[in-house]
Parts: structure tokens; C-alpha cells; sequence
């Protein structure tokens, strides 16, 4: 009886102590702040409020005017005729793969990998980009990591472990090690890249990611460039194997993206109901037509052959890194024209020094697109796509890519006007000089 009533008062106690923790984080005061003296774009529109004053409530913006503004007892920062922007995103990103080497890949393992991710992380947030959608690997537990402030680095919607049929582009199986009696080797096992064939298998393997935690998923239903058994020409998924994978993704309310370049694998994935083709720098006119009919995303990326291309240990890669990307210069004013919806994404990958130019790629639209249409791909549109997770997207508190009440306070102060010189974003260690996500400065040059 001592003991029950031993025990009756331990709870007592501890229901008391929640209870004072949750009164006491009601009265807690808010975190207020001030920045004065901007020209906001808004991430929608091109006309820019000028002379602007935002408020910043913990971590939502509250007030945007154009009439001073008094916060008592809160953070005053002075813009200083800067331009206010929304913090970027890239919309096709790898953390844990866009700075690990390919050999690593082949030949080492997932630790090495969260090694590098880490600081890769907190490179990516200080080039501006406060959101990524990670769009292929196990990167479930940096996300996690970021998101308790653990570690700092951009908003995640990841995709986890890209799913691929026997060898598909995501096969990165050594050759000796075909015939197998399983697709699951070490990648798989470690949630990194995951084989199913069939309609069955394909079901279970995209349940599976979705009890992972992922915002949406990916598969490959063509070949691709970096991986070393497949081509480019190849459609990779039978439709019905591809109308299961949508099945699944939308039993929880979210969507398929499809790593893919050419016309027949497109026009199967559209028929199929998948919503975002990755890449599809050889797309014809036609099926650029079915994905605008569909409502169908190109998140594709300005990937060029130039200075800055990717450099790859075979010759076959090299070759199908030639083709895929002497695509892109129609693609883009193809797509333009027709209307269908675009994202900004780098599938930097296996290159530290291609991650670094997560801004110079973003600058690279300029070609095609006004340095406003540019922006607003890079924060509005792209937050767009993103919404199509719906109740998988881990970010519901408020709008991201945009500057307006009730917004997450993601925001960028650029030394200049972006929309006049998008040249800017290409080098944000000298033209940022604040950068803030979720209502916290990471970095501030001004005091």
C-alpha cells in the first residue's frame, strides 16, 4: 500500500511539473525583430516595396510596412537600403551525396557519408539556401538533427533512399556481385539506395520510405549519367509498375518524382500520374505539352557543358553527360514558351567545388529568364512543388519562399538589387550579408 501510494505521488508530482513547464512556456515572452529600411521583394512579385520595415515575431514574420515600426524591447537591424529577398531553395538536392566523392559511393560507408554531410549541411544554409528538397539518399537523420537545432543547416523535404528496378540507374551493384539472390546489398540494407521489381515489391519498398519519414518519393524511370550500367535511352519501370509507386504515394496524400530524361519514360510517367520529371533535358515538344496539360513540374537543372561541368572517372559517363546536357539550351525556352511549370534545382553531386556553386548555377538562369522570373523559381515557385508533399511536408506553420504576414522569416539582406544584377546570388559570401531561417540570424555583417 506504501508503495502505491509512493508511486500515486511520483505522478502527482510530475503532472504538476508539466504542467508548471507548460504554463510556464505560455508566459514566455516573445522573440522580436526589427529589420528597417529595406526593399522587399515578396518572392511573387517584381515590384519591390521600397523603403519597407519587417517585423519578425519568434519565428514568422508579422508585420510588413511601409510606416515605421516600434518593438519594444526587441532586435533592431537596419537594412540600409538592402534588398530583402526570401531564402533561396534548390529544389533537386543531394546532402548526402553532393559533396561525397563517387568512389566513396562504391567503397565506403554510411558513417563516412554522415561525416561529410554534416558540415555540407551548414555550407548549404550559408549560401542562402534555407530549404532543400533533398531528393535521393538516407538523409533522414540530418534532417532531424537540423530541425532540433542540433546542427545548423537548411529546411529538408526529403525523398530518402531513390527506388530503381534491377539495373537502373540507382544499381550501383559491382559487377562480380551479379547474379545476386537479393537486390539488397549494403545500400540497401542502410536505406541509401533501394532496388524493387514488380508490382508488389515496388508497393512495399514506397511504403517503406514513407515509414521512413519521407516528404515524397523518387524513383528512376530512365537511365542516367552518373551511374555506371545503365543508358540514358533506356525506360526503366513498366507502367504498371509505375502507376503502383503512384498508388502508394498517394495513399499519403504526397507524390512520385521520376529521375528521367526522354520522351517514351516521360510520357509513361505522366500516363502513370507522376508529378515532378527530374532533369528531361531530351523532351520534345510533345511531351512537354502532356506535362503542361497534366500540371506535371520539369524540376530540371542549368546544366551546361562549360567551365563549371560535371567531371566523372569513366568515359561512358563523360559521353552521356555530352548528350543529356546538349538538351538543355532548348529545354529551357521550349518549356518557357509552352508554360509548364519549372523549378530550380543543382543535382550537385560527388563534387564539393559543384556544391559551391549552388548560387553561380542559380545565376545561370539568366540566360533563359529574367533575373525576376529566376528568383521567383528559386523561392515561390519552387515552395509550390514542395506543397504537393501536403500533409507529408514537414513545414505547415506558414508559407515558405515568400515575404508576407503570417510567412516563415527565412529572408536573405542582399548588398544590391538582385533583380537588376542577378549576378549577386553567385556570390553569397560577399553580397549576403544576413541570412536567417526560421526567425534566427546565422549570419549578420552589419554590426
Amino acid at each position: 500500500m506504501n508503495l502505491l501510494k509512493s508511486v500515486n505521488t511520483f505522478f502527482s508530482f510530475f503532472i504538476l511539473m508539466l504542467s508548471g513547464a507548460v504554463y510556464t512556456n505560455a508566459q514566455s515572452v516573445p522573440e522580436v525583430t526589427l529589420i528597417t529600411n529595406v526593399n522587399v521583394f515578396d518572392g511573387v512579385n517584381e515590384k519591390l516595396i521600397k523603403n519597407a520595415n519587417v517585423v519578425i515575431t519568434d519565428n514568422l514574420i508579422t508585420a510588413i510596412s511601409t510606416e515605421p515600426q516600434a518593438v519594444a524591447g526587441g532586435k533592431v537591424i537596419d537594412g540600409g537600403g538592402r534588398t530583402l529577398i526570401p531564402g533561396l531553395s534548390d529544389a533537386h538536392w543531394h546532402m548526402t551525396m553532393a559533396e561525397v566523392p563517387q568512389a566513396v559511393i562504391l567503397t565506403g560507408d554510411v558513417y563516412e557519408i554522415a561525416a561529410r554531410a554534416v558540415p555540407a549541411a551548414e555550407r548549404t544554409l550559408m549560401r542562402g539556401f534555407t530549404t532543400v528538397r533533398d531528393i535521393g539518399g538516407n538523409s533522414f537523420s540530418i534532417k532531424k538533427l537540423i530541425d532540433a537545432d542540433v546542427i545548423p543547416g537548411p529546411r529538408m523535404l526529403v525523398a530518402g533512399p531513390p527506388i530503381s528496378q534491377t539495373g537502373g540507374h540507382y544499381d550501383y551493384r559491382l559487377p562480380h556481385e551479379i547474379p545476386a539472390e537479393t537486390n539488397f546489398d549494403y545500400w540497401g540494407k542502410t536505406g541509401f539506395f533501394v532496388l524493387a521489381d514488380g508490382e508488389a515489391e515496388v508497393q512495399r519498398r514506397a511504403r517503406e520510405v514513407f515509414r521512413m519519414g519521407a516528404s515524397q518519393i523518387k524513383i528512376a524511370a530512365g537511365g542516367g549519367v552518373a551511374s555506371l550500367f545503365d543508358q540514358i535511352d533506356v525506360r526503366q519501370y513498366s507502367l504498371k509498375e509505375m502507376q503502383a509507386f503512384v498508388d502508394v504515394a498517394e495513399s499519403y496524400n504526397s507524390y512520385v518524382s521520376a529521375h528521367v530524361f526522354t520522351d517514351e519514360a516521360v510520357q509513361m510517367a505522366v500516363e502513370a500520374g507522376i508529378k515532378s520529371i527530374e532533369h528531361g533535358m531530351l523532351l520534345s515538344e510533345k511531351t512537354l505539352r502532356m506535362m503542361k496539360n497534366k500540371g506535371v513540374w520539369l524540376s530540371t537543372q542549368p546544366l551546361v557543358d562549360d567551365e563549371d561541368r560535371m567531371v566523372f572517372p569513366t568515359e561512358s559517363s563523360t559521353k552521356k553527360w555530352l548528350e543529356a546536357t546538349a538538351g538543355t539550351e532548348k529545354l529551357y525556352p521550349l518549356a518557357k514558351k509552352l508554360g509548364v511549370k519549372i523549378a530550380f534545382g543543382t543535382d550537385a553531386l560527388m563534387d564539393p567545388a559543384m556544391a559551391a556553386k549552388q548560387g553561380k548555377m542559380l545565376a545561370k538562369l539568366e540566360r533563359w529568364f529574367t533575373p525576376y522570373e529566376v528568383l521567383k523559381m528559386a523561392t515561390s515557385d519552387n515552395a509550390e512543388l514542395m506543397e504537393m508533399a501536403g500533409p507529408r511536408h514537414p513545414y505547415q506553420e506558414g508559407p515558405l519562399g515568400k515575404i508576407v504576414v503570417g510567412a516563415y522569416a527565412d529572408l536573405i539582406l542582399v548588398d544590391g538589387n538582385p533583380l537588376e544584377d542577378l549576378s549577386l546570388v553567385a556570390d553569397p559570401e560577399n553580397n549576403f550579408d544576413l541570412i536567417m531561417k526560421d526567425g534566427k540570424v546565422y549570419k549578420n555583417t552589419l554590426n
